[in-house]
């Protein structure tokens, strides 16, 4: 369902963080893999979806891949939605105000989305709304355990 698909090239980008320091895709592929995860505060699966996918920021500890969370909402908007959440994952902006410039050269039609990309550049998992199965394929590619806690209740699949 991903519109840019295992393998292929995962377009370069720059966008800022809420305290308006810049995170450039290409540069951080030089420390490693990238996880980037699109997501919308209001989207019931996204909401679902995050502190599941945020686990992977402790699981990962900085050494497997970084994690990066692209809010398609305001700093404000994601600040409340990281409080009422409980995520922790350091997020950049690609707006509505922008033209969701980002998103677009993904091609996303729906969130979450997730996109794990090699150091190459070339994406090497992709995963549209949320399926169980899909994270935990994730996690095999990471090298890291599944980040579902064990007698945890996890839907298999919930659309975006």
């Amino acid at each position: 369902m991903a519109a840019l698909p295992e393998g292929a090239q995962a377009p370069d980008f720059s966008l800022l963080d809420a305290d308006g320091i810049p995170f450039n895709l290409h540069e951080s592929l030089e420390d490693g893999r990238v996880l980037l995860t699109f997501y919308k505060t209001s989207c019931p699966t996204c909401q679902y979806a995050l502190p599941f996918l945020d686990r992977f920021g402790d699981l990962l500890n900085g050494a497997a891949a970084a994690s990066i969370t692209v809010s398609q909402d305001s700093p404000a908007e994601a600040e409340r939605f990281s409080v009422e959440f409980g995520h922790k994952t350091r997020q950049v902006f690609d707006t509505e105000g922008s033209g969701f410039p980002v998103s677009n050269a993904y091609g996303l039609t729906n969130v979450p989305t997730v996109f794990l990309v090699g150091q190459s550049g070339r994406i090497e998992h992709s995963m549209v709304s949320w399926s169980k199965s899909d994270v935990e394929a994730l996690a095999r590619k990471l090298g890291v355990e599944s980040p579902f806690r064990r007698g945890e209740s996890v839907l298999p699949y919930k659309p975006g």
